[in-house]
């Protein structure tokens, strides 16, 4: 295993990470902007009105996303057991 496989590796652990997180990431920043705008909009300042939507968001949305992650995570793990593979 030479530097360039070391850096194709690290690189594609990278891409799988954003692509496994990205979606709950995104969904979680759309919700909280959301709702920093509807308590500047109102003057409420309720700490339980940020966390609770962004619970039940990222909860919803990880229900959503988990088949895609699960594809994404297999398909990195199915080329790293063939780089294995390669190098022996």
């Amino acid at each position: 295993m030479n530097q360039a496989d070391v850096l194709e590796i690290s690189r594609l652990t990278f891409f799988v990470i954003l692509k496994a997180g990205g979606p709950i990431m995104a969904a979680g920043l759309a919700i909280g902007l959301l709702i920093a705008i509807f308590q500047t909009l109102t003057s409420i300042q309720e700490m339980t009105l940020t966390f609770v939507p962004k619970i039940i968001i990222i909860f919803g949305s990880v229900i959503v996303f988990m088949p895609f992650m699960i594809t994404t995570v297999l398909e990195f793990t199915n080329v790293l057991y063939d780089k294995i593979i390669g190098l022996g």
